[in-house]
């Protein structure tokens, strides 16, 4: 079969495939069409897709294949173009606009919606909604830094100390865990708040502090559950205050064909410090998650609070993210080329192809059955977690938090989950991996044995000391704060002095080569030991002496 891409750069600058797509639908038996300067906004050029193996034709050859990828439903004009059978798959929006069903199903045209992929384990590879997102909580943080006008990690220089910003994320989902390790990384002190209380070891483990709200929101179809009155104002108080103390605050979450919810409020805003940033990631012609953010806009509040609205911070970096999209594709793509004979096989008994399957074959196909997520997790947990970890180790998926391991979409109970089951079968798979990379941790083990065992009897005592001091300088040294281990260790140091004594001793022994050589070296090491333990210290306290003048 032909697949045919055509050039969208007029609306936006993502491309449905690049070369390196590219190169892998050729070796799933398709050929490949490609539109003139369909790649170039986000510079991928024409050469690089014919080096790929694709031809470059022109936009009515690429609208007339049997496969036509591109990033969102193209314009009637384009359609029209399509021949009856052909295969349209691309970004939709079908939750918010069902009625293209029908338009397709007249046209006779078969159409896959790529940000309707159903939330399960297998599926990751395949999310769309994910991908994007994960770049979008990224780019969220150096939009709020380049607004922000100051730095996001304390310093301390000649001219005194500067405090590291306060982070504030609302929504651990794809988005918000990308956001939180970006700013993190940046140096800045990062709180996060999530309906679901589980993610409270994803954010810890970003090195960023989870902030707890008395409201639970898990539903059974992978999307959070709408907010009762009072749970509502509980939320937002919780919003608010933690607001008021941050310096930037980011909010992710967004709900496919609805409205986005609203987390903060005017008052909520205006209780924020002058000079703060808010990135309403939410932000859209529907409303957003700030009540004063509006959509593509930087919004100047009386208060001296800067809100941004970004609605498609993807496009913002055009490269990368068509990368991410056209490996969904791929991958997508794989599940339905099982022959990798460029035949495309729709099975409709599968669940991620019928959740995707908006029409087929002159027929409306949407919406697809309702999956439970929860109770479909736990009768295929095992393949689920296989399947995502498979993933995972080949590298050849955009996995979904590349980050890791989240699930598709913001502020929802299947991100846990997806995170949760590739994680257990990211160690079910690495188990075996992990004790052959420690082998040498064995011999070492067992050599030691050995010496213990054939040494003469009056070496135990020394094996005895030997033994207690890594257990006793183990549980000291683990037991003083991470921030003093260096000043600690280089004064304690001096006790290899012990070592060179000892070393100058054995040297001296007459008849030994060997012992003289062994002393003559752990003589040197200690030595490198004590003074560069010293020279660190100095270097250390030479940083401070120009913030306490």
């Amino acid at each position: 079969m032909i697949i045919g891409i055509p050039n969208d750069c007029v609306r936006q600058p993502l491309a449905a495939a690049t070369p390196d797509t590219v190169a892998k639908l050729i070796k799933l038996g398709y050929d490949v069409r490609v539109e003139a300067g369909a790649g170039a906004a986000a510079s991928y050029f024409d050469a690089a897709y014919e080096e790929a193996g694709a031809s470059i034709v022109e936009r009515e050859a690429a609208f007339d294949a049997d496969i036509v990828l591109a990033l969102d439903t193209p314009a009637a004009t384009d359609l029209d173009i399509m021949h009856a059978g052909s295969v349209l798959i691309c970004r939709m929006n079908p939750f918010g606009n069902p009625e293209i069903a029908e338009d397709f199903a007249q046209r006779k045209i078969t159409a896959l919606a790529m940000d309707a992929i159903p939330r399960l384990s297998r599926a990751q590879s395949m999310d769309v909604r994910s991908s994007m997102m994960n770049i979008g909580g990224y780019r969220a943080v150096t939009e709020a830094a380049s607004a922000f006008g100051r730095t996001f990690g304390g310093q301390v220089t000649a001219a005194g100390k500067t405090k590291p910003a306060r982070v504030y994320v609302i929504g651990v989902g794809v988005a918000g865990l990308a956001a939180i390790g970006q700013a993190a990384a940046m140096g800045a002190e990062v709180f996060a708040t999530d309906v679901r209380a589980d993610v409270a070891d994803q954010v810890e483990s970003l090195g960023a502090t989870f902030v707890e709200i008395p409201v639970k929101q898990e539903s059974a179809n992978g999307y959070a559950r709408p907010l009762t009155e009072e749970e509502q104002a509980q939320v937002l108080q919780v919003y608010a205050d933690q607001a008021a103390q941050s310096d930037i605050v980011i909010t992710t979450a967004a709900v496919p064909g609805r409205a986005a919810p609203l987390l903060l409020t005017e008052e909520a805003v205006a209780g924020m410090q002058p000079g703060s940033v808010v990135v309403d990631m939410g932000a859209s012609s529907l409303g957003g998650n700030c009540a004063l953010s509006r959509p593509d806009a930087r919004v100047l509040t009386e208060n001296g609070v800067i809100i941004l609205g970004p609605t498609d911070l993807p496009a913002t970096m055009p490269a990368q993210a068509s990368q991410l999209y056209g490996q969904n594709i791929v991958n997508f793509l794989k599940l339905c080329t099982p022959a990798k004979d460029g035949k495309l096989e729709l099975n409709q008994e599968d669940d991620v192809v019928r959740g995707v399957t908006v029409a087929l074959d002159g027929e409306s196909t949407w919406p697809p059955p309702e999956i439970s997520v929860s109770a479909l997790a736990k009768k295929d947990d095992k393949a689920s977690s296989d399947a995502a970890a498979s993933e995972a180790a080949s590298g050849d998926g955009a996995k979904a938090g590349q980050g890791a391991e989240q699930g598709a979409g913001q502020g929802t109970a299947q991100d846990a989950a997806l995170q949760e089951g590739a994680t257990k079968g990211l160690a079910a798979s690495t188990e075996a991996g992990a004790i052959a990379k420690h082998w040498w941790k064995v011999a070492a083990a067992a050599v030691l044995a050995a010496l213990v065992l054939l040494a003469p009897p009056s070496m135990t005592v020394h094996f005895t000391v030997f033994a207690l001091a890594c257990v006793v300088g183990f549980y000291v040294i683990t037991a003083v704060e991470h921030k003093l281990h260096t000043p600690l260790m280089s004064e304690t140091n001096a006790i290899s002095g012990i070592i060179i004594v000892g070393a100058i001793l054995q040297i001296a022994i007459q008849g030994n080569m060997l012992v003289s050589i062994l002393a003559f070296i752990a003589a040197t090491i200690a030595a490198v030991n004590i003074f560069g333990g010293f020279y660190v210290t100095a270097r250390m306290l030479k940083m401070f002496e120009g913030s306490s003048e």
